[in-house]
């Protein structure tokens, strides 16, 4: 019931849809009740009973005399608009019933009006809040995740929350004011009746509870097959290209009907379990009602003046008992959906409270310019166990061009990480202008450094929007001069709609250079003092490198810019060339005199057939 009670807290906001909904609910129940209430005069109309009508208006005299003081004052007023005519007085009964009817259902649509709300803001609130906490997580989250779970919880588990968890909210008030109001109506007409009754309740409470056990644990199974196959989904349309090259169609549809099969399963055994609730409490509320028919019946056969019970009182009294088992099962439905709802919740839950080791610290300051140098301070870093970084120290004074160059797994991408704070360092520090990154705020941070990767991530939009990503208030000129700065504007001037064109899912509308050279726009128009290129060049042919790195150095113009190169052609003109082994620095120098050492980055050079 806590994570119910951590859902209920998204409900604040809504305060007043919820008293709207408490107060409607409330006349609803008592209307519910009044409404069967009014049919006890109706029958006796019908079945011409003689009733001791009152001369003078009733008078109240204290809770143990309601029920008689009800049926008095009914009567009285009856009376009085009747004159004693049975055919007025069953057309007042029915005006009545009418009433009763239409003022409980005008307040039935009032509760649910307000629950739209209250309930869909509280869904949308939740997924915003998912959503913002994954924006927020470090990348060392999602290399231990699934996307397709991620976007299972996000879409999957929220709905649950929506269609099982609550709709509880709506049974809270409703439900237990209904039999509570039942109840006591019930207490008045006959309480040795009604005691009888309280003796089914804990019975059919407990048969319920037992069905709803194990509802959680089969949920929490539906719900990560579902992240599972939503997985295979995801990787299918990402390497769709790759699937098919090596006839892997099989190999994937195996994969993802396996996954589907489980989920049918496992689907079917928790909706059979969910199922059997609300026939269950039916059944066991008609067992109730037959007993009080045999029970009741017999003592009213039997002449038992104890019960004060005639014809009437009795279909009335076994129709407020039948009232009963909407609410009951209503509610036994609602304890069920709790259980299965508790699996999503705990999902859910799962990421909003995963704790976030990169957050600002409370004294962070905002950085709002780069005057000085980058420092790499004798840091250290390891991803798992093993130091990918060790004791690695570096100045990158303002203005200066400087590349980081080894083989595959020698660190060099992991600088670009942590400068950005992706990840934190172990040891050591990082400073810009003397102050440690961990002490900014990470957007100003942030806000001082572009950065062009290997892969050109692009978004599913127009150009101009895609560029304007860090630069939301730039102008369609200042769109314009970036892409020309990039060498972009000979391609996009002659697309259809310019830069307004679309270029689809990942930017797939375009080339591979293309892509990278709009990367390139988009870091120039952020314009920060920092750039950090990381492999811009190296999945490129030959004429789109030539294109992207005439792009580079006009963007890096004036800027302090970290280059990490695979292709050692593009950083020649480096003002510092930093050559990594196994995570240290091993050589660093200019072109030339890294050369003229005759040592790693000269084997480097030679195995790319570069002069």
């Amino acid at each position: 019931m806590n994570l119910f009670f951590n859902i209920l807290r998204y409900a604040k906001p809504y305060k007043r849809f919820a008293v709207g909904h408490i107060i409607s609910n409330v006349f609803f129940a008592l209307f519910g009740t009044l409404s069967f209430v009014a049919l006890m005069p109706m029958l006796d109309v019908i079945f011409e009973k003689e009733k001791v009508i009152p001369s003078t208006k009733p008078v109240y005299k204290g809770v143990s005399e309601i029920g008689h003081f009800a049926e008095d004052s009914l009567a009285f007023y009856m009376n009085e608009f009747t004159q004693g005519d049975k055919s007025k007085a069953l057309v007042f009964v029915i005006i009545l019933i009418i009433i009763t009817f239409f003022l409980k259902n005008i307040f039935g649509y009032l509760a649910n009006y307000f629950m739209v709300f209250l309930r869909n803001g509280v869904i949308r609130d939740i997924r915003n809040v998912v959503y913002e906490k994954i924006l927020s997580l470090p990348l060392s989250y999602f290399s231990e995740q699934r996307k397709g779970d991620l976007i299972a919880r996000v879409t999957g588990d929220v709905n649950d929350l929506q269609y099982s968890m609550l709709p509880v909210l709506e049974l809270i008030v409703r439900e237990p004011l209904t039999i509570i109001f039942t109840l006591v109506t019930m207490l008045i007409i006959s309480a040795k009746l009604t005691l009888f009754v309280f003796i089914f309740i804990p019975i059919m409470g407990f048969i319920i509870t037992k069905i709803g056990k194990s509802l959680k644990r089969k949920s929490d199974r539906v719900q990560k097959e579902q992240g599972l196959f939503l997985s295979t989904l995801e990787e299918t349309l990402t390497g769709l290209r790759i699937i098919k090259g090596f006839n892997a169609e099989e190999k994937f549809n195996d994969h993802f009907q396996e996954s589907t099969n489980r989920y049918y399963s496992f689907s079917n055994k928790l909706l059979n379990r969910q199922n059997l609730a609300s026939p269950t409490s039916e059944f066991l509320g008609i067992c109730m009602i037959s007993i009080i028919l045999w029970y009741g019946g017999n003592l009213i056969i039997g002449g038992d003046s104890t019960l004060f019970l005639d014809g009437s009182k009795f279909i009335v009294y076994i129709g407020l008992a039948y009232n009963i088992l909407t609410p009951a099962k209503a509610i036994s439905r609602g304890l069920v959906n709790v259980k299965k709802g508790g699996a999503a919740a705990e999902r859910i839950h799962e990421i909003i409270d995963t704790p976030n080791p990169l957050m600002d610290s409370v004294n962070a300051v905002n950085k709002s310019g780069f005057a000085k140098n980058i420092v790499f301070n004798d840091i250290s870093f390891k991803y798992e166990k093993e130091y990918v970084l060790k004791n690695f120290s570096l100045t990158i004074n303002k203005g200066q061009t400087v590349a980081l160059v080894g083989q595959s797994g020698s660190g060099k991408s992991t600088i670009a990480n942590l400068i950005t704070r992706f990840y934190d360092v172990n040891k050591g520090a990082i400073l810009i202008d003397g102050q440690d990154i961990r002490e900014l705020t990470t957007k100003s941070l942030r806000g001082l450094l572009g950065i062009v990767t290997q892969d050109a991530i692009l978004f599913n939009d127009s150009i101009k929007n895609n560029l304007k990503l860090g630069n939301t208030n730039a102008s369609e000129k200042d769109v314009i001069e970036a892409l020309k700065v990039a060498n972009a504007w000979e391609f996009v001037k002659d697309l259809p709609k310019g830069i307004e064109t679309n270029i689809g899912d990942s930017g797939n509308k375009l080339s591979g250079g293309q892509k990278q050279r709009l990367s390139i726009a988009r870091a120039v128009l952020k314009s920060p003092p920092i750039m950090i290129l990381d492999e811009a060049t190296s999945a490129l042919d030959t004429e789109s490198e030539r294109l992207v790195q005439v792009a580079l150095e006009n963007m890096m113009k004036n800027r302090t810019s970290i280059v990490i190169a695979h292709r050692l052609s593009t950083i020649k003109n480096a003002d510092i060339i930093v050559v990594l082994n196994k995570g240290e620095i091993v050589e660093q120098g200019k072109h030339n005199e890294l050369i003229a050492k005759n040592g790693v980055y000269k084997k480097l050079v030679d195995m790319q057939s570069f002069e």
